[in-house]
């Protein structure tokens, strides 16, 4: 392969992933749809965006309305009560009311409802991401080395009050401008590793919580690559209607990570 075509395939396949990235949040009932985030309390609650009475209980959640409210609950129309016990930390349980769809979330013991709404205005104002250009010195090898067991890794979350809590699988170490540089690892997805960060950007050009960076499975050696090119922001980046993460104390670079996903507000 030479060079330019190298360099070509760098940049297409960093365009597909940001295309991707970008098809994502223009889902109708997706991230940019959320409109409202009513936390639940033990007596029958009313919202002005909501019709029925809704209220939590030691399970999780219990609606009340009559057929001509319009809520239905797996494809059945509420009519009298509902129960629905959304597990925490998960995706939410759905309510459908019309083209909507109410979310039933559990986070740190609590219970809300997310509303999804395809008309909702940030998502009709949605025209991209912003980004770094991408580059290849954002590229980085790493080493990945394991703890002798997985521990867990309490982080708060941009909603006062709420936890997250993280399997951490060992630690990811690198070198950058002649500096070493270490991140906690947590378990990602298809037995890859996933990290939350911020560094000398967040809050500057880029969402002062936390980015997210989506690691492939190291080489039996430990090896593998760290494309902050690929760093991508959390849904709160968004949406004041998410519960995230932030970043935990060990992951708070010092450098200037200048790739990836910049702050779209």
């Amino acid at each position: 392969m030479t060079a330019v075509t190298a360099g070509a395939t760098f940049e297409q396949d960093w365009q597909d992933w940001h295309s991707g990235r970008e098809e994502s949040f223009r889902d109708p009932l997706g991230w940019l749809s959320l409109t409202a985030l009513h936390w639940l309390v033990e007596t029958d609650t009313t919202f002005p965006d909501l019709p029925g009475k809704w209220r939590a209980d030691a399970d999780g959640v219990v609606i009340t309305a009559t057929a001509d409210a319009g809520l239905e609950v797996d494809g059945e129309p509420v009519d009298g009560t509902a129960a629905l016990a959304p597990l925490e930390g998960a995706p939410g349980q759905l309510v459908r009311h019309g083209s909507r769809n109410i979310e039933v979330i559990r986070r740190t013991g609590d219970v809300a409802l997310r509303i999804h709404d395809p008309e909702a205005g940030t998502l009709a104002a949605f025209t991209g991401i912003p980004t770094f250009p991408p580059a290849r010195q954002w590229s980085v090898p790493a080493t990945f080395t394991p703890f002798p067991q997985s521990r867990v890794v309490t982080t708060g979350a941009v909603v006062e009050g709420l936890e997250h809590h993280h399997t951490a699988l060992g630690t990811l170490t690198f070198d950058y401008d002649g500096a070493a540089h270490e991140l906690v690892a947590f378990a990602g997805k298809n037995g890859g590793l996933h990290v939350l960060f911020t560094d000398a950007t967040s809050g500057v050009s880029t969402y002062p919580a936390a980015r997210s960076l989506a690691v492939d499975a190291p080489a039996a050696d430990g090896r593998v690559i760290l494309d902050f090119n690929r760093a991508a922001n959390l849904p709160c980046a968004f949406t004041d209607y998410a519960t995230c993460p932030v970043a935990p104390a060990e992951n708070r670079l010092t450098l200037a990570v200048e790739a990836g996903e910049k702050n779209p507000r």
